[in-house]
């Protein structure tokens, strides 16, 4: 297949949910870990078009989603510092801290403003020299590369007004966690499409050998995804447990070996929070000695009291994949994409957002 209408063809979609509903003979709980996929899934109308023995769960990828309580809460007292600039990402903006937001802080006068790119935040920095500027740097594998160039640009040039707070986080060690965790009786994962462009396919064997859980790396179109749910349930039919890449023309299982290089250079992993799934070991960037000075808490003490999620918000929950949007009580009765209460609903990868948005 070469051209996007073939990744979206009814008829090749029809057939493989035949032999999908061909090879289903029992129970079986499918995760997809990335956003992008539950939003995918939804919009295509995947889940309708299963058998009711597949069950898809979504799982911790969408990157505001994952970000802990605390971290939004430094995010905030960030903005509050006097003669800063706060640049980031559109939708970490309305997601709640503890007691505010960073859009209340704008709202209040905080200069916070919304880039696509590092680059755009390092372009705020030279142009505001006599200003602290500072880029958030939340989300996965995906994004840590150009984040990791923009730092050492920032050194290169001398550029002494630009710092970031490190807040990425690494999948695989999620996945772990969720199977550690033993809440969840997954029998298979759709592994993340773009942060498998970087990190490879290979990056999900240890979760598969130890957990004994195939692992399929899958595109985004209907096509793909329902060729990836079949290729899970080959390998479970079989008593395989082994890594597979569906999205092979944009994916290998080596990674992209010059972005790797850049992020081994610039960042080595920590021990990060993550919404719902606590704090991870080994599961979030930070940067390496020569580069920690552009950490923005070398220059502010960005300590925040105990942090607290909304009463009554499942994002956690749903993060975990244990609950869906449909069991929290605040779905569509006070949470609402005007009116979030939690990340889930913020986001445009969230599962609450795509719950609201495509689920009758």
């Amino acid at each position: 297949m070469k051209h996007l209408d073939e990744y979206r063809d009814p008829h090749l979609a029809g057939k493989l949910i035949d032999k999908i509903k061909a090879l289903s003979h029992r129970p079986v709980r499918l995760m997809e870990v990335c956003g992008t996929h539950t939003v995918s899934i939804f919009r295509s109308g995947i889940r309708s078009l299963l058998p009711p023995s597949i069950t898809l769960l979504s799982g911790p990828g969408c990157p505001v989603c994952v970000t802990a309580t605390e971290e939004i809460d430094k995010f905030i007292k960030l903005g509050q510092q006097k003669d800063t600039i706060v640049a980031t990402f559109g939708d970490l903006v309305r997601v709640p801290g503890s007691s505010s937001s960073l859009q209340k802080e704008r709202a209040d006068g905080a200069d916070i403003r919304v880039v696509y790119s590092t680059f755009d935040a390092l372009d705020i920095a030279r142009r505001n020299p006599s200003r602290t500027v500072v880029f958030l740097a939340v989300g996965f594998e995906t994004t840590a590369p150009t984040i990791a160039a923009a730092v050492k640009e920032t050194k290169k040039e001398g550029i002494g007004n630009f710092y970031i707070i490190p807040a990425h986080k690494i999948i695989p060690p999620a996945m772990e966690a969720l199977l550690a965790g033993g809440e969840l009786a997954i029998d298979g994962f759709i592994c993340p499409g773009h942060v498998s462009v970087i990190i490879g396919a290979d990056a999900y064997r240890p979760v598969a050998d130890k957990y004994h859980i195939p692992c399929v790396v899958a595109g985004f179109e209907p096509v793909d995804i329902l060729q990836t749910i079949y290729m899970l349930l080959s390998q479970i039919e079989e008593g395989k447990a082994i890594v597979e890449i569906q999205y092979r023309r944009a994916v290998n299982f080596t990674g992209n070996e010059k972005a790797l290089a850049l992020l081994s250079e610039v960042f080595e992993t920590c021990d990060a929070p993550w919404r719902g799934l606590g704090t991870i070991p080994d599961s979030g960037l930070r940067l390496r000695d020569n580069y920690r000075a552009l950490d923005i808490e070398t220059k502010f003490d960005l300590t925040v009291p105990r942090t607290q999620d909304h009463p009554g918000c499942s994002c956690g929950d749903i993060l975990r994949g244990v609950k869906t949007p449909l069991d929290c009580v605040l779905y569509r009765k006070v949470c609402t994409p005007s009116n979030p209460y939690g990340p889930c609903m913020v986001s445009t990868e969230g599962t609450c957002a795509a719950y609201y948005k495509y689920h009758d």
